[in-house]
């Protein structure tokens, strides 16, 4: 999930579990255990892009890295808040709950988490939120917001906290339902129009999840629809793209080629933007992809330039984006 999400998140997990005790206090030591396992941004100081997209939500989101972690955690905090009536026992689940929390929420996401790390290079993700998603953070967000403007005393607080926490984790769970019933339709729809495929990906587009993005692959290359759980069509539209693996032949022992194909999970294709070399991960979705089906992807990474691809996920996530283009894709979730 996005920063500002697990901020508020742990805020309300901290009031949760120790505001009597900390009062305040305990929303913002919240927010920041539940941060913790971001700290995996430091890898793009030494490492280099395709290197980065591996570290991030690796060891830092993985079991072995919060059975460290916590303990550690608990054990200073326990040392440098006397006197006080925190129990260590108390930090080890404070702690506990914040950093698997954090893990399994972005387990939702596309991205994918390395809870195994690093006994297992396996990313889990269950594809049924995008990153930013307005409609899961607002609830957690306005309670976040009441608890820091109410006063310690106020009657109201555990109202607040157990509201905003209830909300969100009750809409994750709807995501969760929404793809069941979209992967259910389309397969059943994919069967009828005689498309053949090898394997399926769906995930939602940007900022709510009833727009859902279809990737089928196939032999030599991948066919990518839309489909909402408004829609009332019998049949999805699907645009073909190949997989040009061939162009990777020249570059077969590269180390960042390795890297990507490994993140990729086999969802990717190659092009030629003009003499450079691009390598797409299909996962992220097309730039306004509802709008024009033959758009380019997301992620975007530039084989020839390997110096050009800072931001490669955050680049192409907006681009192309305006007023028009958003009440587009609001007209698309409800209209075939």
């Amino acid at each position: 999930m996005d920063t500002l999400t697990h901020i508020v998140v742990g805020g309300c997990i901290g009031q949760a579990f120790m505001g009597k005790q900390l009062g305040k206090r305990a929303m913002a030591l919240g927010a920041v255990a539940q941060s913790i396992p971001d700290i995996d941004f430091i890898a793009a100081t030494w490492s280099d892009a395709s290197e980065n997209l591996l570290a991030h939500r690796g060891f830092t989101h993985s079991l072995l890295f919060l059975a460290i972690i916590t303990p550690l955690l608990a054990l200073i905090s326990e040392k440098w808040h006397r006197p006080h009536n925190i129990s260590l026992k108390s930090w080890l689940w404070f702690f506990g709950i914040q950093g698997l929390i954090h893990i399994f929420l972005d387990g939702f996401n596309v991205y994918g988490v390395g809870w195994l790390e690093p006994f297992s290079h396996q990313r889990f993700s269950f594809n049924t939120m995008f990153v930013a998603d307005p409609f899961f953070s607002i609830w957690p967000a306005i309670a976040f917001t009441a608890l820091m403007i109410s006063s310690r005393n106020d009657k109201r607080r555990t109202l607040w906290w157990v509201t905003g926490l209830l909300a969100c984790f009750s809409y994750l769970f709807y995501t969760v339902y929404d793809k069941m019933y979209i992967d259910s339709t389309v397969k059943k729809m994919l069967t009828k129009q005689q498309v053949a495929y090898n394997d399926y990906f769906s995930t939602p587009t940007p900022l709510n999840n009833w727009l859902w993005y279809i990737v089928l692959k196939q032999k030599d290359g991948y066919s990518i629809g839309y489909r909402s759980v408004f829609d009332t069509a019998r049949t999805i539209r699907l645009q073909y793209f190949s997989r040009n693996d061939s162009l990777l032949a020249p570059m077969s022992g590269n180390e960042s080629v390795q890297h990507l194909l490994r993140f990729s999970k086999g969802y990717y294709t190659v092009e030629k933007w003009g003499d450079t070399l691009v390598f797409n991960d299909l996962r992220f979705g097309q730039i306004i992809g509802w709008t024009n089906p033959e758009e380019r992807f997301v992620f975007h990474f530039y084989l020839s330039l390997p110096r050009d691809n800072k931001l490669v996920l955050q680049r192409g996530r907006f681009d192309k984006w305006d007023e028009r283009v958003a009440r587009a894709l609001w007209h698309r979730i409800f209209h075939d």
